[in-house]
């Protein structure tokens, strides 16, 4: 235990002595490779040529042998066939055509490299024989050819097996109900079938180009579309967004067909939700089309889910009258109301006292599969202010007030039609309303609009992808 527990500086002699070892081990190994030769210090280091010296046959050539080695060399190039040599004092001559300037250039490394060269004097010009010129051309769409005519079998059997996994991808896709079972919507069903319709594709061209040994033209290919499809992707990520945006409405399902719903500011009635937009029917009667990134994106206030709604509204009464039985009152009238529910029940409370009056805020429930809203809300209304009115409470309006400087009061002139009126007025005896009367007014279902969506879902062909099967998120 002592050994082990020796510290850190025992640990580090044992890694020097370890290393030690394994290093005298690969000299005994390897003694040759283990040598290191040191260059001079006094004597730099000569620049290795990139191209290696052609030697001629004696270890000093003369020119006879240099321009001997060259034409040899010539003689074994096409292109360079018809070029002449001249040596002199180790200079070199190239004169003559060549059928172009990059085999001029060619003819010029290739003198420059053999072995006793001083220089090179480049005098080579272009050959422009039309003859000359096209015969490499021909020979080489020739060779093509050939090739081409000898890979038609090969090609064959590459196009075959593309076409084989096309035609499976398509029958495979062409599963509908298949892919209805697995998916959770028609929406999502179609992009799986199409997802794999483009796999079997892919699959069947890398392997048709594996045949063909053109495996690198497929990498190619990828990575010019890498690159196209990152460009692309930044000029349409609007329609990537609004895609996205449609498959998560598909799978969440916000709302179903005829539903009222406002999104954003827009309010109307749901028509359909295809895989680009929702369209709606407005209050008008208006057709309205928003882009599923929008809806997506924005706050969705579905009025059909619960079918119970509240309906509010304000009455002012006079600052002398007491509030409180004004309240008592107006519930009374409210809750007589036939369709308005006991369930949850009215209620009512002071919303704000003004300068001349006191504002009561009235609330109530209503079924809005029975009771239309907007029909409800101004029957109530008119209840609450009949009985407000009979029972002697002042439903105040705006009073002004005039100063003048000089302090003497305005004579108003009133007309005998005036005075007429008034005498009518006060005369007439004050009416109280039936409850009965009330109970009977109409606040049955306005279905317009719900007729004009039926009539657009049954009319129009396009795809709907709400689905009345899967739950309203």
């Amino acid at each position: 235990m002592q050994f082990w527990q020796s510290g850190p500086r025992f640990h580090s002699a044992l890694a020097i002595l370890a290393g030690s070892f394994f290093m005298l081990s690969a000299l005994i190994a390897h003694p040759v490779q283990a040598q290191i030769e040191l260059p001079s210090i006094e004597t730099p280091a000569e620049p290795v040529d990139p191209q290696p010296i052609i030697e001629a046959q004696t270890i000093s050539p003369t020119d006879a042998e240099i321009e001997e080695r060259i034409e040899g060399i010539f003689a074994e190039i096409d292109a360079l066939k018809g070029v002449l040599v001249k040596v002199d004092a180790g200079v070199v001559a190239l004169t003559g055509d060549v059928p172009a300037l990059v085999d001029a250039d060619r003819a010029e490394s290739i003198a420059a490299r053999v072995a006793g060269v001083v220089t090179v004097e480049n005098s080579l010009e272009r050959n422009l024989d039309v003859a000359d010129n096209l015969q490499p051309v021909t020979d080489k769409l020739k060779t093509n050819f050939q090739k081409f005519l000898n890979s038609l079998p090969l090609i064959g059997i590459a196009l075959a097996i593309f076409i084989l996994f096309w035609v499976l991808g398509r029958v495979i896709s062409g599963m509908t109900g298949l892919w209805r079972r697995i998916a959770p919507n028609m929406f999502m069903a179609e992009l799986m079938a199409t997802s794999i319709r483009v796999i079997f594709v892919i699959v069947g061209l890398i392997i048709a180009l594996d045949v063909l040994q053109a495996t690198a033209l497929m990498g190619a290919i990828l990575g010019g579309a890498g690159v196209l499809g990152l460009a692309i992707g930044f000029a349409i990520r609007d329609t990537v967004d609004n895609y996205i945006s449609s498959i998560m409405l598909s799978i969440r399902q916000p709302f179903r067909a005829n539903d009222h719903v406002v999104i954003g500011d827009r309010e109307g009635h749901v028509i359909r939700l295809t895989s680009r937009a929702t369209i709606l029917m407005t209050l008008e009667g208006n057709h309205l089309r928003i882009p599923n990134s929008t809806v997506f994106k924005a706050e969705i206030l579905n009025y059909s889910t619960n079918p119970e709604r509240r309906f509010d509204f304000e009455l002012g009464v006079d600052a002398d009258d007491d509030p409180l039985a004004a309240i008592a009152i107006g519930l009374e009238a409210l809750r007589g109301l036939a369709f308005v529910l006991d369930d949850p029940d009215a209620s009512a409370h002071l919303a704000e006292v003004g300068d001349s009056n006191i504002v009561i805020r009235f609330l109530g429930w209503i079924d809005q599969t029975h009771s239309d809203f907007y029909k409800a809300r101004s029957i109530a209304i008119r209840a609450v202010m009949t009985v407000l009115d009979a029972e002697g409470f002042g439903l105040p309006e705006p009073i002004y007030r005039l100063r003048f400087d000089s302090g003497a009061p305005l004579e108003i002139a009133r007309s005998a039609k005036d005075e007429a009126s008034d005498k009518s007025a006060a005369g007439k005896p004050a009416r109280k309303p039936l409850q009965a009367d009330l109970a009977m007014e109409d606040v049955s279902l306005e279905n317009d609009i719900g007729k004009k969506v039926a009539e657009e879902r049954a009319a129009a062909g396009e795809q709907d992808i709400l689905d009345e099967s899967r739950p309203i998120e």
